[in-house]
């Protein structure tokens, strides 16, 4: 059963093919330190072949939601080095996924801080606050000469991650954050060289995303990609301009030799996803996900059938710490509790038996 063998993505060594996918839980407190309950999360999911972390900011105005964890202090990064040291104990390997979430905040999520975004459009809907549920704030359009200074933020984040005790990062150019703000025609209307063509709208995307490459190594660098997701306001839907600007994404970071593509895409064997996949020309993650749990007969399929390197799997881990165990001799699985998919306490995140207990 190849979904249980061995493989490498560029310098991770994966000891099977099951992906921990990034997955958003808000319970690292006010201060976005990673606490004992996240350590423990974790470390519980270490037998899956690679865990990609939930979304992790990058800068303070980046912050998407309260309880999200950040790699920005001293103190964030302390407590990430105890979960990487957790996982690795167990036998396991961990990249951080960065997002930098753009216009998708709030300056009471922000503490104070005018969210930015590629255009100063804002998202058509509400937010959870600390206060509340609010609308999202009108970004502040980043200027041409600010760009840079974005980048590296996102490239110190990656090398605090690296401090931490990570194996890699995952760069986040996906689910309506800010490198895919940048990539929509709705969600970016820049007219300098960021904007107006699907080369443009890459831009900004390539020039991070090799950044990072530079800096702490290809080959320990992902990206993760949901072309004609239509989330939060960043709508895709003419599909020759979809294509056109993910070719030129791909293009452009293809020469890097990157670990890995991540797409979240409904149809991972189909002719977009596996055009990028040959553009891109080393290993694809693939996250069929969009409302439906993945199965193990999915999964097998999608790798015996050589349409992925690696399936990333999103609820199914929520639910089963033992995921590739129970997957690989076919046992029972517990249920996810969508209710208890987000909070501050211990119910639905480490408290899912496993099966030896």
């Amino acid at each position: 059963m190849e979904l249980f063998s061995p493989t490498r993505l560029g310098a991770l060594a994966l000891s099977n093919r099951v992906v921990m996918a990034p997955l958003t839980r808000l319970r690292a407190g006010d201060a976005g330190v990673p606490n004992d309950l996240l350590v423990e999360h974790y470390r519980q999911r270490a037998t899956t072949g690679l865990i990609v972390t939930e979304g992790t900011y990058p800068t303070p105005n980046s912050r998407a939601y309260p309880g999200q964890p950040g790699i920005v202090t001293a103190e964030q990064i302390a407590g990430w080095r105890r979960v990487t040291e957790a996982v690795h104990a167990e036998g396991g390997v961990i990249v951080m996924q960065i997002m930098h979430s753009g216009r998708m905040s709030h300056p009471e999520i922000t503490g104070g801080l005018t969210p930015v975004a590629p255009s100063a459009i804002a998202i058509d809907g509400e937010t959870h606050t600390p206060l509340g549920k609010k609308p999202f704030a009108e970004p502040r359009a980043l200027l041409t000469d600010e760009l840079p200074a974005v980048t590296a933020e996102i490239v110190q984040a990656a090398r605090n991650a690296i401090e931490a005790g990570f194996d890699g990062v995952e760069v986040h150019s996906a689910n309506g954050y800010l490198l895919h703000q940048f990539l929509s025609p709705v969600s970016n209307v820049r007219t300098d060289a960021y904007g107006g063509s699907p080369a443009n709208r890459a831009r900004f995307g390539i020039e991070t995303v090799t950044a990072v490459a530079e800096a702490i190594g290809a080959d320990r660098v992902g990206i993760r990609i949901s072309p004609s997701h239509n989330i939060q306001d960043v709508f895709e839907t003419d599909e020759a301009e979809t294509r056109a600007t993910y070719e030129a994404l791909v293009d452009g970071i293809a020469p890097l030799g990157l670990a890995y593509l991540s797409v979240l895409h409904g149809d991972p064997a189909g002719e977009l996803v596996q055009d990028l996949r040959a553009r891109f020309g080393g290993p694809l993650m693939v996250n069929s996900g969009f409302g439906q749990l993945t199965t193990r007969d999915e999964a097998m399929d999608i790798v015996s059938a050589k349409r992925a390197d690696v399936v990333a799997v999103g609820r199914q881990v929520i639910a089963n710490p033992d995921l590739v165990a129970r997957w690989r001799d076919d046992r029972e699985l517990n249920e996810p509790n969508p209710s208890t998919f987000y909070g501050p306490t211990a119910e639905g995140y480490t408290d899912y038996p496993a099966l030896a207990s």
